[in-house]
């Protein structure tokens, strides 16, 4: 039995199958010159060998992991080239992933953790975009021009460990930096700042977690300061790993200042070199490097904070009167599991349950420990609205439960008022959801995420277009924000009757999420509502593979609308596609 390390990459053709319902021998055909035209000599030129055709995919072998990832990049340029004449229901495109791995080698074919790992990857990658691992990634980085962005690790099936995944693209021109889709904000009148990620310096990839835990709490508490305009941590996030210019940076947050550096973390000691810098003219107005026992880092974050706001802000409040500081936990051990659970992609049940894991064990080392609680709270909560959960009611109540203790210990916490406050709602106590989520943007007022569950909250009042108002004002504030704000501002539109708008924000959601059912359900009930049979058709196929004991029955008790009304036409709209009662 031959082995061989090699370069790996697995291709599929987006929507295959609905393509070949539609027009079989069309897309056959456009498939089979699109491979013989444009693909089989562009793998030749990159020094690859199609191992196998798979009907809707293929399977290449690199010697040079370079040539596979510049192959893949020529790859998702060429194929949208060439189909330009085409309709657009008719043109293919593919997703694609890269792996580097040891392989096993017969009778001309390939098998192994290599080829699986690929395969897992290209099922991530959004249509027309392309996924790496993470040994990839180090293998390419600085060899290739193109930019990479962490996604973070993911559990993907039959691979016994989490994959570390990145989405690779070319590189942007200055002129295309700011997504077209994704405006920068306008400009604030107040001082505006991001923090973006502190780089892991401790050559320890298991380190990358404080790194990140450490800059989302610098951007919390910055943004308790009316006196700032802060932008959301999941916009900062995607710079992560990227070599823009601060110039770049600014103009796509739409902010004045910016605030970068590094974490080194070696035996009992910390070291954190950060430097504020003016955007438009790149001058570096501060500059501090802290080196502290690790005991003392709670007190190292405020110094940080302190100083990058007296900075900023000449006459601003005196420090006692400034600072509505959170309590930090006082247990270090407890808050390096928090941060672990922070850095945790629940994609899944599997997931879910490691992730509250984790914040159970912090609470067990340190049961003061509000953040684990707040934390705690939301595993629940996801467990429920994700339909994942084998006792719903519990799931609700022990979302409250961990909810109010959060804010029994810490007053000054926005996350724990924001949780209460959409909790509430789909517990039906709706006198108190706008007193948790107005006492969440009193305490952060640059809080997005709550102002995207007070947007959840507007849908179920009966108040969609208001819901979106809501939503833009989030996204403005949080440019790359989660994928919920997708799924929210397609399920306004859906309240709203506007079906057509609903479908583009659907789609997104699906695009970062894909095997997460609720856009899914929310397009299945926009289609049908259009009279666009096939599409829906599609989607509630997908949403009974994703949730095979799916009805209509269930899901209408996790809804929150006040008006009957409201519940019954977004039930139509499922009972038109075809989903079981």
């Amino acid at each position: 039995m031959e082995r061989r390390l090699a370069a790996i990459l697995a291709a599929d053709v987006v929507g295959y199958t609905r393509q070949m319902g539609v027009d079989e021998a069309g897309t056959l055909r456009r498939l089979t010159g699109l491979r013989k035209e444009v693909l089989e000599p562009l793998i030749a030129e990159h020094r690859g060998r199609v191992v196998k055709l798979m009907g809707d995919g293929l399977l290449v072998e690199f010697a040079s992991l370079v040539k596979a990832v510049q192959c893949a990049l020529a790859w998702q340029v060429a194929v949208p080239q060439s189909a330009t004449a085409h309709p657009e229901a008719g043109r293919i495109s593919f997703r694609i992933g890269v792996n580097l791995g040891d392989v096993i080698v017969e009778d001309q074919d390939i098998y192994g953790d290599g080829v699986n790992i690929a395969t897992r990857l290209e099922q991530l990658a959004e249509p027309d975009g392309i996924c790496i691992s993470g040994d990839a990634y180090r293998q390419v980085r600085g060899k290739i021009e193109a930019e990479f962005e962490d996604l973070g690790e993911r559990q993907v099936k039959n691979v016994a460990e989490p994959l570390r995944v990145y989405r690779v693209s070319l590189v942007r021109t200055h002129s295309t930096a700011a997504s077209p889709e994704r405006k920068p904000p306008p400009p604030s009148d107040k001082p505006s700042i991001a923090v973006l990620p502190l780089t892991n310096m401790s050559g320890d990839p298991a380190q990358e977690y404080l790194a990140d835990g450490i800059t989302e709490d610098i951007i919390t508490d910055l943004s308790r300061f009316r006196e700032l305009m802060v932008i959301a941590r999941n916009s900062s996030f995607f710079y992560k790993g990227k070599a823009d210019k601060a110039q770049t940076v600014a103009q796509d947050l739409g902010v004045q200042y910016l605030v970068e550096g590094s974490l080194q973390r070696a035996g009992g000691r910390l070291r954190i070199t950060v430097q504020l810098i003016e955007a438009h003219t790149g001058i570096h107005l501060w500059a501090e490097r802290y080196d502290r026992a690790l005991t003392d880092l709670f007190v190292l974050q405020d110094e940080i904070v302190e100083s990058i706001v007296q900075t900023l802000v000449e006459r601003l409040r005196s420090a006692s009167e400034k600072r509505a500081m959170r309590k930090g936990p006082q247990n270090l051990a407890a808050y390096d599991y928090v941060l672990q659970a922070r850095a945790t992609l629940s994609d899944s049940r599997e997931r879910l349950q490691y992730c509250r894991a984790l914040y159970e064990s912090a609470i067990e080392l340190d049961p003061e420990c509000g953040h684990a609680y707040a934390g705690l709270a939301g595993t629940y909560l996801f467990a429920w609205t994700s339909g994942w959960s084998d006792s719903p009611a519990e799931s609700l109540d022990r979302a409250l439960t961990n909810a109010q203790k959060a804010a029994s210990l810490d007053d000054l916490d926005s996350e724990a008022q924001r949780r209460l406050g959409i909790i509430r709602l789909f517990r039906g106590e709706r006198e108190h959801v706008d007193t948790h989520l107005g006492r969440a943007l009193a305490l952060n007022p640059n809080d997005a995420d709550a102002m995207a569950y007070r947007g959840l909250h507007l849908i179920y009042e009966g108040r969609p277009l208001d819901a979106l108002k809501e939503m833009e004002r989030a996204t403005q504030r949080n440019p790359f924000h989660p994928t919920y704000y997708f799924w929210f501002t397609g399920l306004a539109h859906y309240g709203a009757r506007q079906y057509d708008e609903a479908i583009a924000p659907l789609h997104k959601a699906i695009n970062s999420f894909p095997n997460f059912v609720a856009p899914h359900r929310h397009l299945a009930a926009c289609y049908a509502q259009l009279g666009q049979r096939d599409a829906a058709d599609h989607e509630r196929a997908k949403v009974i593979e994703l949730e095979p004991h799916f009805s209509i029955k269930k899901i209408a008790q996790t809804f929150a609308y006040k008006d009957p009304v409201d519940l019954k036409h977004y039930c139509d709209g499922l009972r038109k596609a075809g989903l079981p009662e």
